[in-house]
Formats: structure tokens, sequence, C-alpha cells
């Protein structure tokens, strides 16, 4: 088969840097939507690494229809199966396109959750348990999404895609310390005045290992010091819903006001379970190439200049121990053309308008992972 060699160049980044699969390690390759040839070029990078390649095909009009009635006495003994094969697994990759972002926006939302609760032991494990990383494939409705030509969105998408995540490393290094030994945060922006702590809880990098695109570091709010609001200023799509303008209020810890332009499935989500109407994850974003956004969250959580700040689940590592089977990343931008904003640790002004100011974090800033200086 003649791979397209930027489906080699992707492929050999996924099993060497985002995964750095060794010799006979396992790993499990699911594709949905995406191209035979992007996962041929996978088998064949894992090979060459002296690992062993296992893959699963999904198809998004398939995977609708069986969540459109589901049902514990037949997502349960699926749930069994698929943990039984995770924890055979040292690596997962996931490759995820569909020409619909949209397909499962019918699906009931008890449906949506039952599934999401049954499910949920399988990402745990594979988030916990292995190395892994996430992507989204290429299609025209993306391209569309972004408003851009098909052509022009390829060519986006396999630069970001293919950065050189390791110019990354010494800025986000210097950030993560900063957000190890800090305890107050304010944000601040238009719409938006919230103040938490996160002392104790520890801060991690995303350069390119779990997600790509990446570029983020990420810690969490202390479960019940989060005060203020939020006016989130980038469209998303969550379970199959695109919502415009969320906006949250908070009072010790909890999200106590939320609107939207789908106030009732916003209030359906976030009444989920108990722990979906608290903070689960604080992060900063600042991928050069991802400017706007997209309404794709792998996207559109790692833009310049950006945070976004997650009702629900909080991870195992840097986490406040809040559980819960949602985990939304809402996005806030704050360069000047959104309006700006500023980001403060211990009264200390980090970031303002998309930039940030201690010397050490100006390695994340747009010129500097660009190939600047």
């Amino acid at each position: 088969m003649l791979i397209d060699p930027r489906f080699l160049k992707l492929a050999d980044g996924l099993v060497g840097f985002s995964t750095a699969l060794k010799k006979g390690e396992r790993v499990l390759i699911e594709a949905f939507d995406a191209p035979d040839a992007m996962v041929v070029a996978l088998i064949r990078a894992t090979r060459a690494r002296g690992a062993h390649p296992y893959v699963q095909i999904h198809r998004a009009r398939v995977a609708r229809e069986l969540a459109r009635e589901a049902a514990e006495a037949q997502y349960a003994p699926h749930a069994e199966v698929e943990l039984a094969r995770m924890r055979k697994m040292d690596a997962y990759i996931a490759l995820r396109g569909s020409d619909n972002i949209f397909e499962s926006s019918d699906v009931p939302a008890d449906k949506v959750r039952l599934v999401s609760r049954l499910m949920k032991p399988v990402l745990d494990h594979r988030v916990g348990r292995t190395k892994w990383v996430v992507l989204r494939w290429p299609t025209p409705a993306m391209a569309q999404q972004a408003g851009m030509s098909t052509e022009a969105f390829e060519d986006f998408y396999f630069r970001v895609c293919t950065l050189d995540y390791g110019r990354m490393a010494a800025g986000m290094k210097a950030l993560a310390t900063l957000m190890k030994r800090t305890d107050r945060v304010r944000v601040t922006g238009p719409g938006t005045d919230l103040r938490f702590s996160i002392k104790g809880i520890g801060a991690k990098e995303c350069g390119g290992q779990y997600n790509i695109p990446d570029g983020e570091v990420f810690s969490c709010p202390v479960r019940d010091s989060v005060e203020g609001f939020v006016q989130y200023n980038a469209p998303t799509v969550y379970l199959g819903t695109s919502f415009d303008n969320v906006r949250l209020a908070f009072s010790k810890g909890k999200i106590v006001e939320a609107t939207s332009n789908n106030n009732q499935r916003l209030a359906d989500i976030l009444d989920s379970d108990p722990g979906a109407r608290y903070i689960g994850e604080f992060a900063l974003g600042f991928n050069p190439h991802i400017l706007q956004p997209m309404r794709d969250i792998l996207f559109d959580e790692k833009i310049a200049g950006s945070f976004h700040f997650t009702p629900g689940q909080a991870y195992a590592e840097c986490g406040n121990g809040n559980q819960s089977q949602v985990h939304w990343d809402l996005v806030c931008i704050q360069r000047p053309e959104y309006g700006g904003g500023e980001v403060w640790f211990d009264d200390r002004l980090i970031r303002k308008d998309g930039l940030f100011l201690p010397k050490a974090l100006q390695k994340l800033n747009p010129p500097y992972l660009l190939g600047g200086s």
C-alpha cells in the first residue's frame, strides 16, 4: 500500500515520541471513522519498534445505534470485555474522525449517562494504567467547522500534529514548577472573575504524550475553593450537543448557576452525578498554531492564550479527588482579539492577554515555539 508521507511522519511521532513504544509492548489502536491507510501506517510503525499492534475499527453511525436504546444488560458485559482487553495493553492510540460531530446528538440523555457510567472503568484504566495518545482525524466536516477548505485544513492539521513538541519542554517544566508552589489563583477577563486554590495539587506538563495536538499544563482547584464566575467564549460540543456562551457561577466550589444557549441540556449534564457540578481541572493552553476555536476540544483546549476550567472528573495525578462520569473541557481565550484577560498566581501577574510574562515562561509564547528566540 502506498501511504501519504505525512501519515508516516505522524505515525512515527505517535509510536515514538507520544507513547514511546518498546520491544514486546502491546498497543491497542482504535480507529473511529479514520482511513485504513493511517491504521496501516501505525501498524507498520509499531512493528518497526518491535511492539505488537492490536486494532479495533469503529463507525459513528453504528455506535449511535448501539447507544440509542442501550440497556444495562447489553453494556455491562460489553464493558467487562473492554476492560479485560485494556488490562492486557501497555499503550493506547485512538484516531477519531467523523463527518458529523453531531451524530450522537439525538441519543437520549439517560442512555448517554448509562453508557458513560458503565464504560468509565475502561476509561479510568486506560488513562491511569497505559501510555496513551488520542487525536482527531481531519475530515471535510472539521474543515467546515474551522471555516477552511479541506486542503487548507489538512495542511494545518499535519503542521499542528507534527509540531516539534520537544521545544515546549523547558517552558512547560518552568510553568509546572511554578504551579506546584502556587496557592492562590485568580483569573479575570470579560465576564470572568475566578478565585481558587491549587495548593498541594501539583501540575502536569502535556507536550505531545497524551493528546495530539498538544500544548498545555494542567492542575486542579482544591475542590471547595472555587468562587466567582466564568464566561467561556469558545463554542463547544459535548455528548453530541453544541453549546455557546456557557456561563458558570460558583460558591464553595460548586456550580450554583449555569446558563448557555441550551439551558436544559446543560442542566442535564451538570446533574449527571454530584461531582459534575465541581471542577476537575484547570489548565493553561499555548499551542502556537491553534488560534481559533473549531468545536473540537482536542484542538480548542490547546489554543494559544487560553485556559480551560473543567466540570467533572479530576485526574488521579494532579487531582482533587472529584469523581464524575463527566469531564467537560470548557475553554476561554484571553488574547486581545477575544477581549483579553489576566492570570495571577499568589498576586503575581503570570499571563496577560494570552502572553506569559515571567522570563522562564516566555518560552511558551508563540514567537519562541515557532522557532524564534
